[in-house]
């Protein structure tokens, strides 16, 4: 299970939160989180190509489409 931020979340039922601990502990299941797949690979190659200036302005063109209606 993950979450939309990427970080795997944890059962909230004690009984199996209990069990996934267990397995993870004894290398049954994996509590990595996974790399990204698919589409998500060509926004980590597009950041990771851009120079701090242009994320920024990135950014800010994304921020003002955002907001532009809610004024």
């Amino acid at each position: 299970m993950d979450n939309p931020k990427g970080r795997p979340t944890r059962p909230r039922d004690t009984n199996q939160l209990a069990k996934h601990v267990i397995d993870v502990a004894t290398g049954q299941e994996s509590d990595e989180v996974p790399e990204p797949t698919g589409r998500a690979i060509g926004g980590h190659a597009r950041a990771a190509s851009m120079t701090p200036e242009e994320r920024s302005e990135a950014g800010r063109v994304a921020a003002a489409a955002r907001w532009h209606n809610r004024a």
